[in-house]
């Protein structure tokens, strides 16, 4: 009778903490009573009733990432290519996610599928690859609004890649590698004009400056040969002003002196003789210096007698 009241006790502590629930962070969990749904439980501790309650699920209210295999699409010029995606969502009401859908994510991918091939049906190759961020834009607002019964929204939705047909990627290379061919040829010639440019401008340069030098040589040689020309004018105007000065101070001194006439003309006699030098074939000697030239012979002949 022990045994069975003991066992009994314990059954009752195994129900009694199995009926004990802690509910974590960014977690929620769906209680059903009978059947029904009761409830949702939040972060804390919760108790159920034995038998009558249920836990139906367990819900991470996380962000979630999905990442489902490559869909192959079609674009709207007959190129069928393969897209894989990447979706972003989060569960906003654990009531709806427990019984909107059987299977959430099957729903989602499925959903994903369709659409993406929805909106690349409606672009061209070129336009599927250039235009990212608009199907991504389309495809999360189409996601969306369709996941809202089923208690998801869907915040991000990424193409991950964009794998065209091998033909398509062997054209494609092919372009590229003649577009960076003519994009090198292009800068290739930008530098070649540049640098033919820069030469151009660097003989200029160096003409102007050449011409300018030999500008400013011209100059300073001028200045020179006028600096001169007034020295040698001012040194011939400072002989004859010493000549000039020469002649009245022996002017004055024969004023002062009191010589007569007959020394003038002796003088002058002898300036005569100075200018002949030898150099003069013929010369004119006044009358009077003549008179005077012979009063000074006489004198001389009478001196030796």
């Amino acid at each position: 009778m022990l045994i069975l009241l003991v066992v009994l006790l314990l059954i009752i502590v195994i129900v009694l903490a199995s009926c004990i629930r802690i509910v974590p962070q960014a977690t929620a969990i769906v209680v059903e009573r009978l059947g029904a749904y009761n409830g949702t439980w939040g972060v804390g501790i919760h108790i159920k009733t034995p038998i009558i309650d249920r836990v139906v699920r367990k819900v991470t209210l996380k962000e979630q990432v999905v990442d489902f295999a490559p869909q192959p699409v079609i674009t709207k010029d007959n190129v069928t290519m393969r897209i894989d995606t990447v979706v972003f969502f989060q569960i906003t009401d654990p009531k709806l996610f427990a019984y909107g859908v059987e299977n959430p994510i099957m729903a989602i991918e499925n959903l994903t599928a369709t659409t993406l091939r929805n909106i690349i049906g409606d672009l061209e190759l070129d336009q599927t690859l250039t235009s990212r961020e608009t199907i991504n834009t389309k495809m999360r607002a189409s996601l969306d609004v369709a996941t809202d019964p089923w208690g998801i929204k869907v915040n991000r939705v990424e193409l991950k890649n964009i794998i065209p047909p091998a033909a398509i990627q062997d054209a494609m290379e092919k372009q590229m590698k003649a577009e960076r061919e003519r994009r090198e040829a292009i800068l290739r010639a930008e530098g070649e004009k540049k640098s033919t440019i820069l030469v151009a401008e660097g003989h200029k340069e160096s003409a102007i400056l050449d011409a300018e030098a030999e500008k400013q040589a011209a100059i300073l040689k001028a200045e020179a040969q006028k600096e001169k020309m007034i020295k040698e004018a001012e040194g011939q105007a400072e002989a004859i002003i010493k000549v000039q000065q020469a002649n009245a101070d022996g002017l004055r001194f024969l004023k002062e002196v009191g010589v007569d006439e007959a020394v003038i003309q002796l003088k002058s006699l002898e300036a005569f003789a100075k200018a002949a030098d030898g150099q003069a074939t013929k010369i004119i000697i006044p009358s009077e210096i003549q008179k005077l030239a012979g009063l000074a012979t006489s004198v001389v002949e009478v001196a030796k007698e």
